[in-house]
């Protein structure tokens, strides 16, 4: 296998709501014993599964702040790369309504990469924790020169939070674990090993908790961006003057699955995601990590010792 840089995947981080979230770059909380935060854990993993290249998909009023205190880190380990999610940036056609200030969500922040990206990529959130297992198969399948996508799909009882509802889309597949749909589920709370969801009508969904969820961790060829452009203006056409209408990555996906346009494989992983839904989850967090670190998943501090395939 050829090990250079142009034959290696790319990953593409979607931080461009990352000030907003936490109301500023400087309250990214530490989850490692050095100050380590989980994007950096991510793309420590990344680089060990064989990715070559990172693409960070931000702001432009948070460029210089997020280069400083994010990007930088990383730049001595793997070659990084920034674009511009911005909400005036449309397909050919559309022009965005000037009471638009916030971006368009996750299709059109992938869309984002579309200059940059030729590559295989993958693409993650930057404030999840998504485990080395998880990274290894997106790489193994994005290194293969399959045309398929792909999406890793967690157990959905290893997603939730001690602490309160959250929200997940839960897979359908089929036998040979190709996705047939994501449908999003709002309130999904832990019942045991189990799990219920409550609809806004109030009535209880029952699930076993062994659900594939998606955690918006995904795999396409750089064919993908035609359709999402096609994608975007079918959805700009019945929502461009809805100053809160979002473009999801996944709401994309299940159309184009639905239409027999894209084959999704469905990389399933025993990987616990880990993230910051609750005040209450980040010592949770804290711990994961320093368990990992004991069990020698990870070096007590990450940078420096780095080998990349």
């Amino acid at each position: 296998m050829d090990g250079s840089i142009d034959s290696k995947p790319i990953l593409v981080v979607l931080a461009a709501g990352i000030g907003s979230r936490y109301g500023g770059l400087k309250q990214i909380d530490p989850v490692g014993p050095h100050g380590e935060t989980i994007i950096d854990y991510s793309i420590y993993d990344a680089i060990r599964a064989g990715f070559g290249t990172v693409c960070f998909v931000i702001r432009r009023d948070i460029e210089r702040p997020f280069k400083e205190s994010v990007g930088a880190r990383f730049e001595s380990q793997i070659p990084v790369e920034y674009v511009f999610q911005e909400s005036s940036r449309l397909p050919a056609g559309f022009l965005a309504p000037g009471s638009r200030t916030k971006p368009w969500g996750t299709g059109h922040a992938v869309l984002a990469a579309s200059g940059t990206v030729s590559r295989p990529f993958g693409v993650i959130n930057a404030d999840d924790f998504y485990g080395q297992t998880s990274f290894q198969l997106l790489a193994k399948h994005l290194l293969s020169g399959s045309k398929d996508a792909a999406m890793v799909g967690f157990m959905l009882r290893n997603t939730l939070s001690d602490f309160g509802a959250v929200a997940r889309g839960v897979c359908a597949t089929t036998p040979d674990d190709f996705l047939q749909e994501v449908t999003e589920l709002t309130h999904i709370e832990k019942a045991g090993q189990e799990a219920r969801n409550t609809d806004p009508n109030g009535r209880v969904q029952p699930l076993s908790g062994s659900e594939v969820a998606s955690m918006n961790m995904w795999g396409f060829t750089s064919a993908i961006f035609g359709q999402l452009e096609e994608q975007m203006s079918a959805f700009l056409r019945l929502h461009l003057q809805d100053a809160k209408a979002e473009f999801y990555l996944t709401t994309a996906v299940n159309n184009l699955v639905e239409a027999g346009r894209l084959r999704v494989k469905v990389l399933r992983t025993q990987d616990a995601w880990v993230g910051v839904t609750f005040r209450e989850d980040r010592p949770q967090v804290i711990e994961t990590i320093r368990s990992f670190i004991r069990t020698g998943q990870y070096p007590e501090r990450l940078f420096g010792q780095v080998e990349s395939k």
